[in-house]
């Protein structure tokens, strides 16, 4: 059926299946704001849309006087961006899709976008495409290729004036956001289009519906494409394809909806800032313990690192992936392709959390117990229960608990001082 330009029937269109299976996502926000690399990627709009003092020192301190914000687009070099490097990485993360900024609220646009005109990555700075050269190295990886597209652009003249007709004119949906999408779309053919930046106007401003309506209908990724639910301004968690909700959010219970938890390594900012220090970044502990919570619970866990001016992803962002990685390499099996099971976490604790496949119950505990025995009250053994521990050979010996469930017997771990990495997986089979 061909769908139509209303949320009526665009909602109802089925979500292609990779996105559910795939669960594990690396976000990159690149962009001119990697230049002065400090506060936030909102850096031009705290600087000289709220003129908040911090960010007009900065400036004063660190640039020469009359500096505007276009002069540091030159600086976004790109110099040291090694795009099968950056695939070959989120490959060993176990990303199973990439979302790169293709443009942020500052409307430079990281592709030769024909109605940007010397704003954006062909025209100036690093002279190259960056969305084309991501893509293909991704897709020589086998990763899933996502694009973030912001509808707004701070400074943009023709939307400050339709801004201040109330959006009653359109001149710059017309002439600048439309344009953009579709190019993005027809040049690169992207598996997901992560949109932002809506929450200012309505759908009737926007044209959204139509545009989704072309994207679901005709356009060269009509069967695969995925979209977020960001498209207008209350659309979020209402409209669109999967849901974000909002910026980390966590729905504390099994949503009915295919969502997604957006979260960051830099607590602080989804962009490269130079004065980050360890202490505001996510621990392996947390990171692990965000995507089995979110999993659980049936959503996407997708990560964000922000790359360098030069294109350089800093080596703690990449240790943070890489444990990820090492974690999926061993746990995966509990992650990838899996959907929520009955009860989410054990009701005593926030520390073992379930999903399942088919029959098979997995049971993933983010703290190892003192002596050496698992305590699930959730899942009903049978005679035929077997249990096993990912990563570790043989089957594990079960008994059944004095209440109900099962107490199981862990393989025993080495007493060392240090608190052993986060996050273990027993598998269980014959239970219900």
């Amino acid at each position: 059926p061909r769908y139509r330009p209303d949320w009526a029937s665009l909602d109802a269109r089925p979500l292609p299946a990779w996105f559910d299976q795939a669960k594990v996502g690396v976000f990159v926000h690149w962009g001119v704001f990697s230049v002065p690399a400090w506060g936030s990627e909102w850096f031009w709009w705290h600087w000289q849309g709220e003129h908040r003092p911090d960010y007009e020192r900065f400036v004063q301190r660190r640039y020469p006087p009359d500096t505007t914000y276009a002069d540091f687009a030159p600086h976004f070099t790109a110099h040291d961006f090694q795009p099968h490097e950056w695939a070959q990485l989120f490959q060993r993360a176990g990303a199973r899709y990439v979302v790169l900024t293709t443009k942020h609220h500052e409307g430079f646009t990281n592709w030769g976008s024909p109605v940007s005109w010397n704003w954006n990555s062909v025209d100036t700075g690093p002279h190259r495409d960056l969305v084309g050269e991501l893509g293909q190295a991704l897709r020589e990886s086998n990763i899933r290729y996502g694009l973030y597209h912001s509808l707004l652009e701070w400074f943009n003249p023709l939307y400050i004036a339709d801004k201040e007709s109330g959006f009653k004119t359109q001149n710059f949906v017309l002439k600048k956001t439309m344009p953009e999408l579709y190019d993005l779309v027809l040049k690169y053919k992207p598996d997901l289009i992560w949109s932002d930046g809506d929450w200012e106007a309505p759908e009737s401003y926007w044209n959204s519906t139509s545009f989704l309506a072309w994207l679901y209908n005709d356009s060269p990724v009509k069967d695969t494409v995925v979209v977020n639910d960001r498209w207008c301004n209350n659309c979020s968690c209402h409209h669109g394809g999967y849901y974000n909700c909002a910026d980390k959010y966590k729905p504390g219970t099994l949503p009915t909806h295919k969502w997604e938890m957006c979260s960051s390594i830099d607590k602080l900012s989804w962009g490269y800032r130079s004065n980050m220090n360890i202490a505001e970044l996510m621990g392996e502990a947390s990171i692990i313990e965000e995507l089995v919570q979110t999993v659980s619970f049936g959503g996407n866990y997708l990560l964000s690192v922000g790359p360098t001016k030069e294109g350089v992803i800093a080596p703690i962002f990449q240790e943070r992936l890489l444990a990820l990685g090492t974690w999926l390499d061993t746990n995966g099996e509990a992650i990838y392709e899996s959907k929520p099971w009955r009860v989410q976490m054990e009701n005593s604790t926030d520390t073992v959390w379930y999903t399942s496949k088919g029959p098979v119950v997995y049971a993933i505990f983010l703290l190892w117990p003192q002596d050496s025995i698992l305590e699930l009250s959730s899942p009903i053994p049978s005679p035929a229960t077997q249990v096993t521990m990912l990563g570790f050979a043989g089957t594990l010996k079960w008994q059944k608990s004095p209440g109900k469930g099962l107490l199981i017997t862990l393989p025993y771990m080495m007493p060392s001082p240090l608190p052993p990495q986060s996050g273990w997986t027993v598998k269980l089979e014959g239970v219900k």
